[in-house]
Parts: structure tokens; sequence; C-alpha cells
């Protein structure tokens, strides 16, 4: 049950349409729903104001079909499911042909209705091609949460001409994604070209001297450059959640959320 659900059974009491002990059994379950191998968390839209996210690695198929199933029957939004390989998909597309399988971004997303959007926007970049998996992931994770996503890859400090040719459309989002691996470098020139804040998200890519994306977060870390905030190497689910949350903020739609 999402918050639009929830108030319209209030409303639909409160104009005598449901009587209360309906609504109670509606509700009784409502914080969530033990699966035994996992208790769904139901409430979690209403108290943050975004829906629980599958994450896939460590589940077997079968316990991921088994919470998409759940939620199918209990929810009427769309459902995500987060680092997903291709044998999730297919096992999701055994119980629902509304599948969609965004490959670069390794998510698996059922939709059941459109995706919201924002007038405002954020921006996701790279600092190279093979940052992209990353990014990907942080964007689409955004544009789940109804957040309208630009994107700009393969602008590291290495041309840096690239970046500055991007400039005016960087400076206008209301908050930028930077992704980089090697050095992280990219994370700390964008703090200093703009005035919103830049989340920089860490990648593995890089060789051997970069410690499996460690040189890259340690960068990141040390920027001197401010407004410039970071999370975990490779985590672009996190810096996509974070980005959606800076935008509702920005244009003003923190409290409906």
């Amino acid at each position: 049950m999402n918050n639009e659900q929830l108030r319209s059974l209030l409303e639909a009491v409160r104009d005598n349409k449901t009587d209360i002990t309906e609504a109670m059994d509606q509700i009784k379950t409502l914080p969530y729903h033990d699966l035994d191998y996992a208790k769904v968390d139901y409430h979690r839209e209403i108290r943050s104001g975004f829906p629980e996210v599958i994450y896939s690695p460590g589940k077997t198929l079968t316990q991921i079909q088994g919470i998409v199933k759940d939620m199918l029957e209990r929810t009427d939004g769309n459902i995500l499911a987060s680092r997903a390989d291709r044998s999730v998909y297919e096992a999701v597309c055994e119980i629902t042909d509304e599948a969609i399988y965004y490959e670069a971004a390794r998510s698996v997303v059922v939709k059941r209705k459109p995706y919201g959007t924002t007038e405002s926007s954020i921006l996701v970049v790279t600092a190279g091609t093979s940052d992209i998996p990353v990014a990907e992931e942080a964007a689409q994770t955004a544009e789940y949460f109804g957040t309208e996503v630009e994107r700009i890859y393969d602008i590291g400090v290495s041309g840096m001409h690239r970046l500055f040719s991007k400039l005016e459309i960087i400076q206008k989002a209301n908050c930028v994604v930077a992704v980089a691996g090697m050095e992280g470098a990219l994370a700390s020139v964008l703090g200093g070209l703009v005035s919103r804040p830049v989340i920089a998200v860490p990648t593995s890519v890089g060789y051997g001297a970069n410690f499996g994306g460690m040189s890259a977060l340690l960068t990141m870390i040390n920027s001197c450059a401010n407004g410039v905030a970071v999370v975990n190497i490779d985590n672009g689910y996190g810096a996509g959640y974070l980005a959606t949350q800076i935008n509702r903020l920005a244009a003003g739609k923190g409290e409906e959320a």
C-alpha cells in the first residue's frame, strides 16, 4: 500500500463507503508481509516516499519470484529488482509479462504505470565509457523513482575540452551524479564548476593500482571542492536514490513524497 492507496482508503472511511472493520483488515498487514525468507516492507513508501526495492544478489530465483508475486498482489505500482542478471529477468517474466530488463543498469522493472517525471532534472555524467554500467544504474534508479534524468558520458579529465563543451547543461541540473574510476578526479572538477550538489560515485574501473576502486574512493572523499558527497564503490543505486531526494526538495516536493 502506497500513500495514494492509504489516502483513498481513509477517504472511503470518511465518506462511509468503507466500514472501519474492512479498513482495519486492509491496514493490519500494512507494515510488512512475512514470507518466512523475506519480510516485504509495505510501509516503506509511506515512511520515506520510496517503495522497497528487491536487491537480487544472494537471493534464489524462487525467492525473487515469491517477493515479486507478493508485491504484484499487494501493490499497484512498479517494482524494481536491482543488480539483476538475465536469469532474474527470465524468472520474473515467468510470472508477469510487464517486466523490462535494462541490461546496462542490471535492473529489472515490472512496469505497470508510466514513470512520474519532474520539470527539473538531475544529470548523470561519467569520466569514461567503462563507467557507464554504474552510471546507468544511477540513472535508471532515479527515473524509476520519478526523476527526469539527463546523461553525458565520457567527459573525463584526460580531455577537459569535452567537459567544458557541456558546461551549460551541467550547470542547469539540480544535482550532478559524477561517476568515475581510475583516480576519480571528475567529481572534484565538477564540484568547482557548479552551484548544486555533486554526488560522487567511485567505480572499480581502473588498472591494478586502483585497488578495485579504492583510489577513486579516496580521491573523492578527499576532494577539496565544496558540495561533493560520496557513495560507496559502484553504488549507482544509492547515488540515484539520493539524487532523487535532492531533486524533490529542489522542486519543492519533499513533503508530498
